[in-house]
């Protein structure tokens, strides 16, 4: 039997390549070979930190027996979720016909042309109550494929078709109805209803963290879109969240960090996995809130834990670790500092995703700038430069890489989005005009690549296998744990628009958001990016732009690109600036920075000088600017 997964990228493959199972990657070999033995496929899709992805491989996918079944009955497919999130997303929604229990491991057998027809999760090898084992699963599929091929071939079609146009475009003329449709008062009523009062954070068990709502509520109590107690209120249960997070079992009090989940509702009894998107975005959280120690734990973390050679970070760490030859899911970190000498702690997923890098660095340079710690700025720098020249090659990007070995997935929409906001976000922290041009560039191409309902979308198409099958959705609009690509893109859109003034980049966000508007409005906790895009869009376009020369510590002034906070003392008005509470974009850049961006069509930094050789602040509104200020009282003042 060949080992179709022993030259794979994906950590996730490379731990089943010695299963007995006959395993073949994502591609359209596999489909054809199941075309040609006339029977079904099995795409299995976890990921490398999955508990229960783990679980079932080692008590059913290990099982010689079994895999012979599998291996006779039907094609088997390994997918990586993380590398492949089109997949993923596709079949995420054709399983959910079938359970509402939707996670990973994801189970879905499926024609030979790609269509889903019966899913599930994990399995157990003997069957349980109410859930019955992997090898029944397997005969109740093979009995319908050969007794009731007919009746399987037409419910497959019809959920297909179904699951192809979920998102209906929206009339360019009723944009702003639909963003207006939107009723934030009553989702900020909503989340307050939702908070679990008495250990925090939203509902009961399995309790997550839901990093982009908490940043979404952020956004919206500083906003000035909601009546003032309404926001205090918002505000408070952004704190209170926040503060019993950190206080919690959900955090690691020794290398920091926090894991996936709790199983509990008072934040007990974690799965101990910790992912990379999670911590890039609850580091962005409690720096916006000005909690340099929660921050910094979160830093050591990504910095000590997830860099890989190069500067850029895996995806996550592991939650299982061997402890005196047994296997131990969350000792590890179960034990005390001292305690953890000398053991060999989880391993780390080292994959490369070029999203979730972007995630890390744009939360890297607003924690750094925000925080005054220039180490953390250099460490975005060098996270950016890594994946901008490793996984971009001209127009296009590459999803995940390995150890300098390349995927040959396709970049996902979110790699697009994601990059393109944190390289905006690191721009506007070190004041380097080159990470705005590239972050324009990635937005204005999958602007050219959009068409119909998908405003952005991926240069060069998306996945080819799932497009040849005709399964590849026009809009994944998933969010949860993480931003999806349109939100961030949307996003991204409208700090172009901030930094140019042109209107088409913020009608696309509007066009773009318009379409998740329905959505994001039912689904307040699961869609907090597309939310907090959708308060941008709806809030006052404000803009603080400081000019400061004196920037640097040893008094000299380069002025050009390669300045970074490192060498930053910080005026006082600088630092009133990056404090500042709803404001839609700030920057603190030398003179000749902002030059170097108002040449560059960053018309916002256009004629922005100091006046009297004073540092100076410029305070707009839709562009409109008040007179320049150099008294900290009075931008004070102004930002009141």
């Amino acid at each position: 039997m060949p080992n179709r997964l022993a030259e794979a990228v994906s950590p996730y493959l490379l731990s089943h390549a010695d299963n007995p199972v006959d395993w073949w990657p994502w591609g359209d070999a596999p489909f054809a070979e199941a075309r040609r033995r006339d029977v079904p496929v099995l795409i299995s899709i976890g990921y490398s930190t999955c508990h229960w992805c783990h679980v079932m491989a080692r008590e059913s996918f290990s099982d010689p027996a079994l895999a012979a079944e599998l291996n006779s009955r039907f094609v088997p497919i390994k997918v990586d979720r993380e590398e492949h999130p089109e997949v993923d997303a596709s079949y995420l929604a054709a399983a959910a016909a079938f359970t509402d229990q939707l996670g990973w491991p994801l189970t879905v057998f499926a024609t030979p042309d790609g269509q889903a027809f019966y899913a599930g999760t994990y399995s157990p090898p003997v069957p349980h109550p109410g859930q019955p084992s992997f090898r029944q699963v397997l005969d109740a599929v093979t009995d319908a494929w050969t007794e009731r091929r007919t009746e399987v071939q037409d419910t497959a079609g019809q959920l297909a078709r179904a699951i192809a146009a979920p998102l209906t475009a929206v009339d360019p003329g009723s944009t702003d109805a639909a963003l207006a449709g939107v009723d934030l008062e009553s989702i900020a009523v909503e989340l307050l209803g939702y908070e679990d009062r008495r250990f925090g954070g939203f509902g009961a068990a399995p309790k997550f963290p839901v990093a982009p709502a908490l940043r979404f509520a952020q956004w919206l109590a500083g906003s000035g879109l909601l009546p003032q107690a309404l926001a205090q209120e918002t505000g408070a249960l952004v704190q209170r969240t926040l503060d019993q997070m950190a206080a919690s079992d959900l955090r690691d009090p020794v290398e920091g960090g926090f894991f996936r989940y709790a199983t509990r509702r008072d934040w007990t009894d974690p799965h101990y996995e910790r992912m990379l998107y999670d911590n890039a975005g609850l580091l962005a959280a409690y720096a916006h809130r000005g909690d340099a120690g929660v921050a910094e734990g979160i830093v050591r973390f990504l910095l000590s834990t997830l860099r890989r050679e190069g500067g850029a970070f895996g995806s996550a760490q592991d939650s299982e670790s061997t402890i005196d030859g047994q296997r131990s899911e969350g000792g590890y970190y179960q034990r005390s500092a001292p305690d953890r000498q000398g053991l060999v702690p989880p391993a780390v997923d080292g994959k490369v995703l070029t999203g979730w890098n972007g995630l890390a660095i744009g939360a890297l340079a607003i924690a750094g700038s925000l925080l005054d710690r220039p180490d953390w700025l250099r460490a975005a720098r060098t996270a950016a430069d890594f994946v901008l020249t490793e996984h971009r090659s001209g127009e296009q990007l590459l999803r995940a890489s390995l150890d300098g070995r390349r995927s040959t997935a396709v970049a996902s929409l979110e790699d697009y989005g994601m990059l393109a906001r944190g390289l905006l976000d690191l721009s506007l922290a070190t004041g380097e005009v080159r990470y705005a041009i590239i972050a324009r560039e990635l937005v204005d191409t999958t602007l050219a690549a959009g068409s119909g309902i998908a405003v952005f979308d991926i240069p060069g198409g998306g996945d080819p296998t799932l497009a040849g099958q005709g399964l590849l959705l026009p809009i994944d609009p998933s969010e949860g744990a993480y931003p999806s690509g349109t939100s961030q893109l949307a996003s991204s859109s409208l700090t172009l628009y901030a930094l140019t003034g042109q209107d088409s980049y913020r009608t696309a966000a509007e066009t773009a958001l318009a379409v998740l508007a329905p959505i994001a409005a039912a689904r307040s906790i699961s869609m907090g990016g597309a939310l907090e895009a959708i308060t941008r869009a709806r809030s006052p376009l404000r803009q603080l732009i400081v000019i400061d020369d004196a920037v640097h510590r040893d008094g000299s002034d380069t002025g050009g690109s390669e300045m970074d906070r490192s060498e930053r003392d910080g005026s006082e008005l600088g630092a009133l600036a990056r404090s500042a509470q709803g404001i839609d974009l700030v920057a603190v850049v030398t003179t000749d920075q902002a030059r170097a961006f108002a040449e560059s069509g960053f018309e916002v930094f256009a004629e922005r000088t100091r006046v009297e050789g004073s540092a100076t602040a410029y305070l707009c509104e839709h562009f409109s600017c008040l007179l320049p200020i150099t008294d900290p009282e009075a931008l004070k003042a102004a930002l009141a």
